[in-house]
């Protein structure tokens, strides 16, 4: 069934502020004997013990995913690769990043390498499979309880396992705050948050997608500028500076709106597309006609603004180097 991603990805944004936040309303410490401590693969090949190695004593940030998703899960590990830009050197340190496969039964630990390849996820990332049964009994365990790949959970679930303290957030929130709640969980870092705590986020940050003078800006801020860059070069996804005056308008419409279809299709440059990053292919997001021709807009005016800057000549200071023998 063809889901409305971006219509979804506002609900959820939304009802991550207005609903509880703790993920058990209990009071139950989520630690030894609650969480299983199963064989567990990592994207390196290396197999742990779930509890013991990668959650006791430690800050974690769990998030589902699985590598040939075609919906909204490559834009919302590349929005948690943008968070731990944001954490550096603490990502490894004091906090660390778990993947959890929903689709064990065909995610080995190389294709999640390749995936996280893919979104330059740092050392302090690890990317987890293992046999079906025991990741699902985990997934459970941390309330991924889906019956079907395309329903799972897409919040992110973060822990302090010494202190049982765990909630949820949504990286489809405003980042900064979802990486000043990640820094809350550490006792160490209280001072250092509260010190950060922005007073006006940007509108390019915000969670909501109006809020830019320019058509396209916050939409592309939210679901392009994870996976691409305007002139800065190619990430999960190639640079897409001049990408209108290479493309067919109505091509890139088309491709926008449903890049799945045309690769289903053999468009041959989606098939070109798909082969030069094989690892995380462009998902369809659901965007409307009219947001398409926004985004177009929007990498048409950055792209005539980066040559019009690489046209307008410098002044640099006289240099007197060349009489110097």
């Amino acid at each position: 069934m063809q889901r409305h991603v971006l219509a979804g990805i506002t609900m959820l944004a939304t009802l991550a502020t207005v609903v509880p936040q703790s993920v058990d309303a209990q009071g139950r410490r989520w630690g030894e004997g609650y969480f299983p401590n199963l064989p567990v693969v990592t994207h390196e090949g290396k197999t742990l013990h779930f509890y013991d190695d990668l959650l006791k004593g430690k800050i974690v940030v769990i998030n589902f995913i699985y590598t040939s998703c075609q919906d909204i899960c490559p834009v919302a590990t590349a929005r948690l690769a943008q968070v731990e830009d944001k954490l550096g050197e603490k990502v490894g340190r004091d906090i660390f990043f778990i993947s959890m496969t929903v689709d064990p039964e065909h995610d080995t630990p190389e294709r999640l390498n390749a995936y996280a390849k893919a979104f330059s996820a740092g050392p302090g990332w690890t990317f987890v499979t293992g046999k079906p049964e025991d990741i699902r009994a985990i997934n459970y365990k941390l309330g991924e309880r889906s019956t079907s790949l395309s329903e799972h959970r897409n919040e992110i679930v973060l822990g302090n396992e010494p202190t049982g303290q765990w909630q949820r957030d949504n990286v489809f929130n405003d980042l900064d705050r979802v990486a000043i709640t990640i820094q809350a969980m550490d006792p160490k870092s209280v001072d250092q948050v509260r010190a950060a705590v922005p007073n006006s986020p940007s509108p390019a940050s915000n969670g909501g997608l109006h809020m830019s003078a320019r058509p396209g800006e916050a939409l592309y801020t939210k679901l392009c500028a994870p996976c691409h860059t305007i002139g800065v070069g190619d990430r999960v996804g190639p640079d897409l500076r001049g990408v209108t005056q290479r493309r067919d308008r109505a091509w890139l419409s088309n491709f926008i709106r449903n890049p799945v279809r045309m690769l289903a299709q053999k468009d041959p440059v989606a098939v070109a597309l798909a082969a030069q990053f094989p690892a995380v292919h462009m998902p369809a997001l659901g965007i409307a006609e009219g947001d398409a021709a926004d985004l177009i807009a929007y990498l048409d005016a950055q792209t005539a603004r980066l040559d019009d800057a690489a046209q307008t000549p410098s002044t640099p200071a006289h240099d007197h180097s060349q009489h110097h023998h």
